[in-house]
């Protein structure tokens, strides 16, 4: 046999098939599908799992942290983005005294959350 389907991957691999589904919606992987559409796993596939596996359990890491790996690679801009963050150092903004600084920062957090939340509320599925 050259492939398997989602259900006996999953028995061969530990993974469920939620899981495989998973994997794939977050593009660590990329099973091609058959004539009727099904994913099919073959050895390539099979092989990337047992990999992950041994990566994530080697590193103590969770599929997310892969997954994250994975979108900085693709995008340029949030690479940058986080490298500036990762390098930047916390600087007191100059119209803001020393003593204010501490509920300047409150506040803005205070109003950064009052923000998500309506947004959320409006858009559920944020």
């Amino acid at each position: 046999m050259d492939a398997l389907t989602i259900n006996e991957a999953a028995q061969t691999t530990g993974w469920s098939p939620r899981m495989l589904r998973y994997v794939e919606r977050i593009g660590l992987i990329e099973p091609p599908r058959s004539d009727s559409g099904y994913r099919v796993y073959g050895p390539e596939e099979l092989q990337r799992l047992r990999t992950l596996r041994e990566l994530l359990d080697g590193h103590d890491i969770g599929l997310a942290d892969v997954a994250f790996a994975l979108r900085l690679r693709r995008e340029g801009d949030l690479r940058d983005e986080v490298e500036s963050w990762l390098q930047a150092r916390p600087q007191r903004p100059e119209t803001v005294s020393a003593d204010d600084w501490l509920s300047w920062e409150q506040e803005k957090h205070a109003r950064l959350l009052a923000a998500t939340t309506t947004t959320t509320m409006e858009n559920p599925t944020l």
